[in-house]
């Protein structure tokens, strides 16, 4: 019974949220959650493993639709499918397989998670995935994080950071970000770019909680006004005084916030190009990407790297990848357009 009902928990946070969505991944038409958990069964126990099958089947399914296939597949075979899985499937495709079996809000969790345990910290997947997440997804995550790990997870994030750093992700994990609102604000955004400058570029050093306070707090579509406006006083751009004003982990924080901001399925383009044409390819975080957006926002993804790179993701994908790991990603990203 837990199964059944941490799937229909997380079907109703999803339900929740208001953001448009650009998946590539949809629901199947003419699903058979019985039929697809004995082409797994039978995929699993052929010799060597029937992995074309696994990838067919389980890329093409929602998350709500897999952990039915995982419920049909418990009935029939008396074992459980993810461990099933586990036990045939190795590196790479392992890890996408079973990324997709968790909702995108336990995928972000469990990276969270892995990215604060232990010694040292994965300061590059806790700034990406704090710095990206809408104030709904982040409010989603921080329930779900509670859920499957009994530990708060601003508290994790105070225990594994410092100074300015982690007040800016305690910020953003607090989610305090205004709604966005149909009236716009002229002279709050005047204001706004008006202290950002000057506690950064008009002084010397920089008045750091100020950034914080308006980056964490003011709506996206009105930051993205503060910015523009922020030209107006400054002879440099957001980013450019970023560079300028802050260094190392809140430095990288607070471009990709800026980043964000302005086209959030862009970052994404460019850390996914950065990623697979870096030397020895950085296989974990373009499945952490392409897994934790492929229901969310892969679509426009995958557009905005084309407009931007004059050459579609998937081609780039075929270039830097190889075997059963490059055909799951193929078959999340969906057809060219």
């Amino acid at each position: 019974m837990a199964l059944v009902s941490e799937f229909l928990g997380q079907l109703c946070l999803n339900a929740a949220s208001f953001d448009p969505k650009y998946p590539t991944v949809v629901a199947a038409l003419d699903f058979n959650p019985d039929k697809d958990a004995a082409r797994i069964e039978t995929a699993i126990k052929t010799k060597g493993v029937d992995e074309h099958t696994i990838i067919g089947v389980l890329t093409k399914r929602t998350y709500a639709q897999r952990r039915e296939i995982a419920f049909a597949y418990e009935r029939k075979a008396k074992k459980d499918m993810i461990s099933a899985l586990k036990g045939a499937l190795s590196g790479s495709l392992e890890t996408v397989i079973l990324g997709l079996m968790k909702s995108t809000t336990q995928y972000d969790a469990s990276a969270l998670k892995g990215s604060m345990k232990g010694l040292g910290t994965d300061e590059e997947t806790l700034i990406e995935i704090l710095c990206s997440r809408s104030s709904d997804e982040m409010a989603e995550i921080k329930k779900v994080y509670t859920e499957m790990f009994k530990k708060n997870l601003e508290s994790d994030v105070d225990g594994d950071t410092s100074g300015n750093f982690c007040k800016l992700l305690l910020a953003l994990v607090q989610t305090k970000r205004d709604e966005p609102s149909s009236v716009v604000d002229y002279e709050k955004i005047d204001q706004d770019a008006r202290a950002l400058f000057e506690a950064g570029v008009k002084i010397k050093g920089t008045d750091v909680p100020t950034w914080i306070s308006i980056m964490s707090q003011r709506s996206v579509p009105h930051l993205q006004r503060v910015f523009q406006k922020y030209k107006s006083y400054s002879p440099y751009d957001m980013q450019e005084s970023i560079i300028k004003e802050v260094k190392g982990d809140l430095q990288k924080s607070f471009l990709v916030l800026v980043q964000c901001f302005e086209n959030k399925q862009l970052y994404f383009a460019k850390r996914l190009n950065e990623a697979m044409k870096s030397k020895g390819a950085k296989e974990r975080l373009v499945t952490r990407i392409i897994v934790s957006r492929c229901e969310v926002d892969l679509k426009k993804i995958c557009s905005e790297y084309k407009a931007f790179f004059g050459q579609t993701l998937q081609k780039t994908i075929l270039e830097h990848t190889k075997g059963d790991y490059q055909n799951a990603l193929l078959s999340l990203c969906g057809p060219e357009e």
